[in-house]
């Protein structure tokens, strides 16, 4: 289609071409869909064989050995979760704290830059009023 494209008068080529990279766009995503539904139908089959493997005693007991496992790698994930939750708390809490104290120092700076105009503007006054007295003073 690409080729075929090119051959096409300018005005009509952009309109072609982009219904080309949306056909191609919508490839790629039915291409993704399908490896999706592959691993998931070769979990499903996986799984279906799992079950319905035998009936062995030795069966049994790796099926307890792989429970038994599992269990455990799952605790191991909750403690590990759980402690990234209460990181992630503290974390908030620091952040919080130094907003506020970011947002505390802000007031202060802009205190502190209003202060400073208004003593920019007395200097200016005072410079003026002596200038003035001088001129009076001096003939």
């Amino acid at each position: 289609m690409e080729l075929e494209a090119r051959d096409v008068p300018s005005g009509e080529r952009q309109k072609i071409q982009g219904r080309v990279r949306s056909y191609q766009a919508e490839q790629r995503q039915m291409e993704k869909e399908l490896k999706r539904a592959l691993i998931a139908f070769s979990d499903y089959v996986r799984s279906r064989d799992e079950l319905l493997g035998g009936d062995d005693a030795n069966d049994v007991e790796d099926q307890k050995a792989r429970l038994l496992d599992n269990t455990e790698k799952l605790e191991r994930s909750t403690r590990r979760l759980e402690s990234g939750y209460k990181t992630s708390v503290e974390t908030e809490k620091i952040g919080f704290q130094v907003l506020e104290d970011l947002q505390s120092q802000r007031e202060t700076l802009k205190r502190a830059r209003d202060r400073l105009r208004d003593q920019d503007a007395e200097l200016g006054r005072s410079s003026r009023i002596l200038t003035g007295m001088f001129r009076r003073f001096v003939p």
